[in-house]
């Protein structure tokens, strides 16, 4: 009885609308201890669905791993939780932190899905510059219009949001001979990057691009952070990827102006999502749409976040800092 009461209690509650790619099913998580052999005896691990029994778990949890919970009287319903990781790197849905008590520190998924993502940014940089969006809206006309493209070598990438994703790239972006520019708030350099600026000096940077990758979180400060005015100061025939948040971009100027020929985009962020049949976006010109479905796949993502999860269970039972903490202040 004494040892039971030294286990950290870690529960995993599921939202099966979210699909199997992001269950953490009582097997995933079989699998994540057996990779995590030394917290045997230091872990209890529960699995929950759909909020059913959640609050006889939060009566004991000091962890939950999930997408979201209620947290109307969280502090009297979870008297021993101090760690939450939700699943996924976006934590909008959490907004206002100030609602989450003190104590309880958050954690998330970002960089997990790097590889995947990098790759995904990837294909959506080649085929801007291959025309594809262009192509593919002649062919729904039945148009035979020759559209020819340069190679990438030479051309400008900017990259909105230098974290673990948005160094991944211009990593890739430098190997094929692209001029990187980036932004962060920081405004610090970074490997990779030929020129780093802070958001502040964004007008300037952005008519030097030929694509431009949207990977910033999405905070007070970056919501519409491209809107009308930034979309204009693009050049004719540039590029844009939202591989991030769609609130940071006034989709329906975007529309407008992809209508027009300006600019063509890869979009695979959407609010609402799913993006409703009658959204305009869908029959938009110079437009890829890629359904939310970027940098997650059923293989490793969930199995990959819950070595993160336990990763951090074991720094939280040692006394250690947790990884990918979020800053109440900076929303991420």
């Amino acid at each position: 009885m004494a040892q039971e009461a030294k286990l950290l209690h870690l529960h995993v509650e599921n939202t099966t609308a979210l699909g199997a790619v992001f269950e953490a099913c009582s097997n995933r998580v079989t699998a994540a201890l057996n990779r995590a052999p030394d917290l045997a005896g230091r872990l209890r691990t529960t699995v929950g669905y759909d909020g059913r029994d959640l609050d006889k778990h939060l009566a004991s949890a000091e962890a939950v791993f999930c997408w979201d919970l209620p947290r109307d009287n969280l502090a009297e319903r979870a008297p021993n939780l101090r760690w939450i990781h939700v699943h996924g790197a976006g934590i909008n849905h959490w907004m206002p932190l100030n609602e989450l008590p003190r104590q309880i520190v958050l954690t998330n998924s970002r960089g997990v899905h790097g590889e995947r993502a990098t790759e995904y940014v990837m294909m959506a940089i080649l085929a801007l510059n291959n025309r594809l969006p262009e192509l593919v809206t002649n062919q729904r006309q039945g148009l035979w219009r020759q559209c020819f493209s340069s190679s990438l070598s030479g051309k400008t990438l900017l990259i909105i949001g230098v974290g673990h994703i948005g160094h991944s790239v211009a990593r890739w972006a430098k190997s094929v001979g692209l001029r990187v520019l980036g932004v962060r708030r920081s405004g610090k350099p970074r490997r990779w990057v030929d020129e780093m600026h802070k958001v502040t000096n964004l007008h300037n940077v952005l008519p030097q691009a030929d694509f431009v990758l949207i990977s910033a979180p999405h905070t007070d400060e970056t919501e519409q952070l491209i809107g009308a005015a930034e979309l204009d100061l693009m050049r004719s025939g540039a590029g844009l990827v939202n591989y991030s948040r769609a609130a940071l971009v006034d989709y329906e100027a975007l529309r407008v102006r992809l209508n027009d020929g300006q600019l063509s985009a890869v979009l695979d962020v959407f609010s609402p999502e799913p993006l409703p049949a009658d959204s305009p976006l869908w029959v938009a010109s110079n437009l890829l749409i890629t359904p939310h479905c970027s940098s997650d796949d059923e293989a490793y993502y969930t199995p990959r976040t819950l070595d993160l999860v336990l990763a951090n269970a074991r720094r939280l039972i040692e006394g250690k800092p947790l990884r990918n903490r979020v800053s109440r202040q900076l929303q991420y």
